[in-house]
């Protein structure tokens, strides 16, 4: 029984962790380039900021006080921003965490005028993201989505794109999902990873 349940959890953390673009996520981008596919969200953890969580005096206006992108973190936000552009999908908006490190990096992938919105704000300190409000009001937002057309892309935190999917991305990396009919979201592919 020990077996079975130690592969069985290998097999679900396979499946839920990224992994280089396969044939199959590339396919999904190249889906995203022809027609007018609906309902697509890119959620995005930020760029690399070196440290974790955010420091004591830590205030929302002020970047000083902030964990802010290296120049490596700078560097692969405009490189993901270039892939991006280089996939030819329509992006219909970009949307930021009120953080400094999300709203620079959402602002160096070059996709468009960035929207804060402060449901993307880190849930690092919160006690239950999964059932927190903010992560309950992007879901509905992605749902909301499904049936318009141009990809729609959030920048945010580790801790709320893991709430939302299940999966756990690296700094700069994205999850490619889009809600079915019952509003589960369904994970499709990735951005790759920077190096």
């Amino acid at each position: 029984m020990r077996k079975l349940v130690l592969t069985l959890l290998t097999a679900l953390s396979v499946a839920l962790s990224p992994t280089t673009t396969s044939a199959n996520e590339l396919e999904v981008w190249e889906k995203l380039q022809s027609g007018n596919p609906k309902g697509y969200v890119l959620l995005m953890r930020h760029a690399y900021a070196p440290g974790g969580g955010d420091p004591a005096n830590f205030k929302l206006g002020d970047c000083t006080t902030q964990r802010n992108l290296s120049a490596s973190g700078r560097k692969d936000a405009a490189e993901i921003g270039s892939w991006l552009k280089s996939q030819q999908v329509k992006v219909l908006r970009v949307e930021s965490s009120r953080w400094c490190r999300a709203n620079e990096t959402a602002k160096l992938l070059d996709l468009g005028k960035v929207r804060l919105n402060k449901n993307l704000d880190s849930l690092f300190q919160v006690a239950d993201p999964v059932n927190n409000i903010q992560t309950a009001r992007i879901k509905q937002r992605i749902i909301k989505h499904r049936q318009k057309s141009g990809l729609l892309v959030m920048v945010g935190h580790f801790v709320n794109v893991a709430a939302l999917t299940g999966v756990s991305l690296d700094s700069g990396e994205g999850v490619l999902v889009k809600a079915n009919k019952q509003g589960a979201l369904k994970v499709l592919g990735y951005s790759p990873v920077p190096k």
